[in-house]
């Protein structure tokens, strides 16, 4: 299995070699279009300048002449009427030239060679030394016409320039490659880390670092990553806090049992202590059973919240049967009701609804003090047609500021001691709060310790 690193590696050389294919076809296409007849115009005007200069100086001696000239960077061949050749300066790599050449030439015509070369399809057909890749005219020598072949001598004329050159090239492609596993190196560690990090989240471990300075993707992954790591963490906490919690809750009722059943098999308990113990077994397995059908509720909402049975409903009436329901215990607390409960109909589930206003209204009344006061308020904002408002208030004793951002929590209890005769499990508002969101609603919380508690909700219709 090829690693990131390897395949980053060989993915860039590749790169580097197909664009490296592509400019040189790419300098060739422009080679041919312009810079191969621009040559040939360039040697044909030094092969003529060669050629008259020696038409106005004849007392010079052909030979010699064309020696001095091959002397400054070009090789030359000279044929007579015979065809027989003679050359001067570096060798011709291959002296091959048709005779029908040199005939046309011999004829007063002009032969350019250097644009007819046969390997057209490369720039490197220009540095080919051939007798055929020459620029071909006609000289006069003791009256009989000659024919001159000439080029420059590029290894002459340019031999430090190609080996310069040619160690460029060569550096700079091992640099690059060089300075690619390098890179490379360094562009693949923090993905390494991250799979190093990912592998401690699997074992359980949460607490990482990860360099997040990088303003990059890479970067921005690492940060990603920690403040998920972090909320895993957060989250495995909450699972065995929750865990934690709901062994405790069924621990606490079921110890309470098991103790008075024990009494209560002892023979010498009067009528009236029986019937103390066995009202305190009936109180705890009723706290058990409902712990048991919110633990229910809460999984329910957990794995199926999409999947709510909804139905037009009038929510007044609705709000109005569970104040109802209630009445035994806010008359017992000679509680004042003012409710404001116009017709609204909405689209919901009623179930779960239910439970939401039941929830809300009966802690509020719970943790009212006599001859207080519980509101109850429908209302809809006249910008937003579309969502409805639900105000449950008190004049209770309110809750701290410190525990306002928790009581949503599961098995979260503002003062346990406060609620020790309340039997309360602390699921209450978890599920409250959880219905109201897989309704896309939403539900904030403002409160005074002393002063009473008002939550608002808000519901789409």
């Amino acid at each position: 299995m090829k690693t990131l690193y390897s395949r980053f590696t060989i993915t860039t050389i590749c790169i580097m070699i197909v664009s490296g294919l592509f400019a040189f076809l790419g300098s060739n296409l422009y080679y041919q279009i312009k810079l191969k007849s621009f040559n040939d115009q360039k040697i044909t005007q030094m092969t003529q300048t060669i050629v008259s200069f020696h038409h106005d100086n004849l007392g010079i001696p052909l030979g010699e002449y064309l020696q001095h000239i091959s002397q400054l960077g070009y090789q030359i061949a000279l044929f007579d009427e015979r065809k027989e050749p003679t050359f001067f300066g570096k060798p011709f790599r291959m002296n091959h030239l048709s005779s029908s050449t040199i005939d046309q030439v011999l004829r007063g015509e002009v032969y350019h060679g250097i644009e007819q070369f046969p390997k057209e399809a490369f720039v490197t057909g220009f540095f080919d030394d051939e007798l055929r890749n020459t620029i071909g005219m006609p000289i006069e020598l003791n009256g009989k016409q000659q024919a001159v072949f000439l080029r420059p001598d590029i290894g002459y004329q340019f031999g430090e320039m190609r080996i310069f050159f040619a160690v460029l090239i060569a550096l700079i492609i091992g640099l690059s490659v060089l300075f690619v596993l390098i890179s490379t190196h360094y562009v693949v560690k923090p993905i390494r880390d991250l799979t190093h990090a990912t592998k401690l989240v699997a074992q359980g471990e949460y607490d990482l670092y990860l360099p997040t300075q990088r303003k990059d993707e890479i970067g921005k992954l690492a940060l990603t990553f920690s403040q998920m790591a972090q909320s895993v963490k957060n989250l495995d906490e909450m699972r065995q806090e929750f865990v934690s919690n709901v062994s405790h809750e069924i621990q606490s009722p079921l110890t309470s049992i098991q103790g008075f059943t024990k009494t209560l098999q002892t023979e010498n308990l009067t009528k009236e202590q029986q019937q103390r113990y066995l009202e305190i077994v009936e109180s705890e397995s009723h706290r058990l059973s409902v712990l048991s059908k919110q633990l229910l509720t809460l999984a329910s909402l957990d794995k199926e919240g999409g999947s709510i049975e909804k139905t037009d409903f009038d929510l007044s009436d609705q709000i109005k049967q569970v104040v109802f329901m209630s009445e035994w215990q806010w008359r017992e607390k000679d509680l004042t009701i003012e409710m404001e409960l116009p017709q609204t109909m909405i689209h919901a589930d009623p179930k779960l609804l239910y439970q939401v206003w039941s929830n809300l209204i009966i802690n509020s009344v719970k943790f009212t003090n006599p001859n207080g006061m519980v509101v109850v308020k429908i209302f809809s904002t006249h910008s937003n047609q579309k969502e409805v408002q639900v105000l449950i208030a008190d004049t209770g004793i309110g809750i701290p500021n410190e525990n306002l951002p928790s009581i949503f929590d599961r098995f979260y209890k503002v003062d346990p001691a406060r609620t020790r005769n309340e039997h309360g499990t602390g699921l209450g508002l978890a599920i409250t709060k959880k219905i109201i969101e897989i309704h896309g609603g939403s539900i904030e919380v403002t409160s005074r310790e002393g002063n009473g508690t008002q939550f608002l909700i808000r519901l789409p219709v």
